[in-house]
C-alpha cells in the first residue's frame, strides 16, 4: 500500500462508505504502545471499526488514522485521544489560522459565524492536536448565541483534553467556563467549579494574569447569586484590581453592572448607581444587548431602593426591550421580576401578579431553579396582600424547597425572612418563630445547635 494514503481501509462489516478524512498525525508508537498495554491483537483492536492490516500500517507510521478511527482506538485501549496525537509544526498546522479566527469571532460576539467554523473545523477533523481549543470556543460561541444546551458536553470533552495535554492555562479557563455555565443554570456546582478554576490558575507558574482577573470575576459572580455580597463585592473589586488595563470593554462593563448590583445589595447606592451607570454606558457602544439588557435591569433594581420610581421604569422598560429582542432569553425572567417590585412599589397588585406568573412560566420553560423560585416568593407576596393565606403558604413553600435543592443558603435565608414577616403579621407567631429559626441555621449552620447544647450545660 502506498505511504501517501491518509486513511485507514474500512473493514466490510463497517458503517456505509463515505468520503475519506483527513489523517491525524499520530506520535511515532502511541497505537502500538496503547494496544499492547491493553493486551489487544490487531484484529481485536480494529474489530468492527478496521481491519488487521490497517492498524498494522497504522502502528509502523505507513498510514494516518482518521479522527474517528483514532477514536475508535482510544476507545478500545482506554486511552484518550490525546495519548496519541503528535504536535503540529507550526505553520505547518493550517488550522492553527483558523483556530486564531475562531477565537476573534467569539471575542467579537459574533457567535453565528463562531458557530459555523467551529463545527466545519470539528467535521474535517484536521488537526486533533486543537480540538481541545475548537471545543471551548464552540462552547463559548454556543454560550453567547444563547444556545447554552449545547454548551456542557463541549466543555467537558475540552477540559478532558486541556487535563491530558497538561495545558494548565486553558485547563483553568475551561473549568471557568463550567463554572459560568453552572452559574447561568442555576447550579449549586457553580462555587466549587469557579474556586477550583481559580486554584488551578494560582497553581501555574507564573500565574496567567488575564485568566486569574476573568477567574475571579466568575467566582464573584457566583457568590452574587447565592446573594452572598459581601464575598461578590470583594471578589468584583479584586477582579477589576489584579486585571489592570488589560480587560477589554465588555468584560469592564460587565464587572461594573455586578459591582453595581452588589453594592445595591448592601445598601450602598451612590456607589451602585455609579458603577451601574458606567456598565450601561460602555454597553450602549457596544451594543451588546443582552449584556445590556442585565444592566439596564440593574440599574433599575438601584433606582427602586433609592425611592426613583420613574427612573427606575424608563430603564426597566428598556431592559424589557432589549431582552425581548432576537435569541436573548435567559434573564428576562429577571427582568420581569423586577418589573413586579415596581409594580407592588406604585400600588399595582393586578399588574404585578402578572409579571410574577410571566416570569414563573418563562422560568420553568428554560429551567432556571433560582428564578423559578424566586417567582414563587413574588407570588406569596402578592397573595399576602390580597389575604389568600393558602395561596401564601404554597407559594412560600415551593420557594423554600426550590432553594434548598439549589443549595442557595443566601437566598433560602432570605426567603424564610420574608415568610416569617408574613406570618408574624397575621398572628402565627410560633410558626414564623420556626422560619427565623431556619434563616438563621441557613446563615450560619450548626449556630442554633451549639446554643442549645449550651443553654442545656447551663441549665445543668
Amino acid at each position: 500500500m502506498a505511504s501517501g494514503r491518509t486513511d485507514a481501509p474500512v473493514a466490510t462489516d463497517a458503517r456505509p462508505k463515505r468520503r475519506r478524512l483527513p489523517g491525524v498525525a499520530v506520535r511515532p508508537g502511541s497505537v502500538k504502545q496503547a494496544r499492547l498495554d491493553s493486551g489487544l491483537s490487531l484484529a481485536q483492536l480494529g474489530r468492527g471499526h478496521v481491519t488487521a492490516p490497517a492498524i498494522y500500517l497504522i502502528e509502523v507510521g505507513r498510514t494516518r488514522p482518521s479522527l474517528p478511527t483514532l477514536e475508535h482506538i482510544a476507545r478500545r485501549t482506554g486511552k484518550p485521544v490525546e495519548f496519541f496525537l503528535a504536535e503540529p509544526a507550526g505553520a505547518a498546522d493550517g488550522t492553527q489560522a483558523n483556530l486564531i479566527a475562531l477565537e476573534v469571532m467569539v471575542a467579537d460576539g459574533r457567535n453565528q459565524e463562531a458557530i459555523a467554523l467551529g463545527l466545519s473545523l470539528l467535521e474535517s477533523g484536521s488537526s486533533a492536536f486543537r480540538l481541545g481549543r475548537i471545543r471551548f470556543f464552540l462552547a463559548q460561541a454556543y454560550i453567547g448565541a444563547s444556545q447554552a444546551h449545547r454548551a456542557p458536553p463541549l466543555l467537558a470533552d475540552a477540559r478532558s483534553h486541556f487535563e491530558a495535554v497538561n495545558d494548565g492555562v486553558m485547563l483553568a479557563e475551561c473549568i471557568g467556563a463550567q463554572a459560568a455555565l453552572a452559574n447561568l443554570a442555576q447550579s449549586k456546582d457553580a462555587v466549587t467549579l469557579a474556586e477550583m478554576a481559580l486554584s488551578v490558575c494560582r497553581g501555574l507558574k507564573p500565574v496567567p494574569v488575564p485568566t486569574e482577573a476573568r477567574l475571579l470575576g466568575i467566582l464573584a459572580t457566583t457568590h452574587a447569586a447565592n446573594h452572598d455580597w459581601d464575598k461578590a463585592i470583594a471578589g468584583f473589586e479584586e477582579s477589576i484590581q489584579v486585571g489592570g488595563g488589560i480587560f477589554d470593554l465588555r468584560r469592564t462593563a460587565r464587572l461594573y453592572g455586578q459591582l453595581g448590583s452588589a453594592y445595591q445589595e448592601v445598601g450602598e447606592a451612590e456607589a451602585a448607581v455609579r458603577y451601574a451607570m458606567r456598565s450601561v454606558a460602555i454597553l450602549e457602544v457596544l451594543r451588546d444587548r443582552a449584556a445590556m439588557a442585565r444592566s439596564e435591569n440593574s440599574l433599575a433594581r438601584v433606582l427602586i431602593a433609592r425611592g426613583d420610581l420613574d427612573g427606575a421604569r424608563t430603564h426597566l422598560d428598556r431592559a424589557l426591550e432589549l431582552s425581548g429582542e432576537g435569541d436573548v432569553n435567559f434573564g428576562r425572567s429577571q427582568v420581569l421580576l423586577t418589573h413586579c417590585e415596581l409594580a407592588i412599589r406604585e400600588g399595582n397588585i393586578e399588574q404585578a401578579d402578572a409579571l410574577a406568573r410571566k416570569a414563573l412560566e418563562l422560568a420553568e420553560g428554560l429551567e432556571e431553579g433560582a428564578s423559578i423560585a424566586e417567582a414563587h416568593v413574588w407570588v406569596g407576596r402578592i397573595a399576602d396582600r390580597r389575604g389568600d393565606h393558602q395561596a401564601v403558604d404554597r407559594a412560600f413553600e415551593d420557594a423554600i424547597s426550590g432553594f434548598e435543592a439549589l443549595g442557595l443558603r443566601e437566598r433560602l435565608l432570605h426567603c424564610h425572612g420574608a415568610y416569617a414577616e408574613i406570618l408574624e403579621r397575621r398572628g402565627e407567631v410560633a410558626k414564623a418563630y420556626a422560619h427565623m429559626k431556619e434563616a438563621l441555621q441557613a446563615s450560619r449552620p450548626g449556630l442554633l445547635r451549639r446554643e442549645e447544647q449550651q443553654e442545656r450545660v447551663t441549665s445543668a
